[in-house]
């Protein structure tokens, strides 16, 4: 007999072209990207033209820039999709990127290209479920308003994270606080890939209190 599962198979891609950093990307996040190295030149400007992501992943050792005998590049094995939103090349050699992050993924396979360049065949992460801010974490909801309007006001030139404000989801108020704060890039990279976005925002909570932002 033929059995069926109700579970839906995690969407894939493969040969995903990675890109990794010294910071965590997360879905509905801002990254601007200075890009000169010729291994990612190509790559950036393949996906532009054709609409496609690539992955963002913090690196666990190495660099962003590959220099003589400096330590090999290594990475976590969940990162987020990358799409640019803009691009300029203000002289030859030089790529000025701003991208957003959109859904997080998991690297089951990777292979690093004879010029440089890492691909990885990943499954797609399901998003955040919709779970309404409680009432004792509205204070971060509200001072999270706060300090995005005092940034808005007195860095103008800066981007803001595009869509809507969604000061009721504890997942988006979570991940821009993640943005915000100085956090380790460890501790960064372990809030990103908790699956409960509540937990996620009850952790920024506790950070908040112990520096005496959050809650007022």
């Amino acid at each position: 007999m033929t059995s069926f599962s109700t579970t839906p198979a995690p969407l894939t891609l493969q040969s995903l072209p990675l890109f990794p950093l010294s910071t965590v990307l997360y879905p509905g996040g801002l990254l601007p990207l200075r890009v000169f190295e010729v291994r990612y030149l190509d790559m950036a400007r393949k996906c532009h033209a054709a609409g496609a992501p690539f992955g963002v992943v913090a690196l666990t050792a190495g660099s962003e820039v590959r220099l003589p005998g400096a330590a090999a590049e290594s990475f976590h094995g969940v990162g987020t999709l990358a799409t640019i939103v803009h691009l300029e090349s203000p002289r030859p050699g030089l790529l000025l990127m701003r991208c957003e992050g959109s859904q997080r993924f998991r690297i089951t396979g990777r292979q690093q290209l004879p010029h440089g360049l890492w691909v990885a065949d990943v499954e797609r992460i399901g998003d955040d479920a919709a779970v309404p801010v409680p009432a004792d974490l509205q204070p971060v909801a509200d001072t999270l308003a706060r300090v995005l309007d005092a940034v808005a006001q007195r860095h103008p030139d800066v981007p803001a994270p595009t869509g809507p404000r969604r000061f009721d989801d504890c997942g988006w108020v979570a991940n821009r606080w993640c943005e915000l704060l100085p956090l380790p890039l460890a501790l960064k990279q372990q809030f990103m890939q908790l699956d409960n976005p509540l937990v996620r925002l009850e952790l920024v909570g506790d950070v908040l209190e112990r520096t005496g932002i959050g809650r007022a």
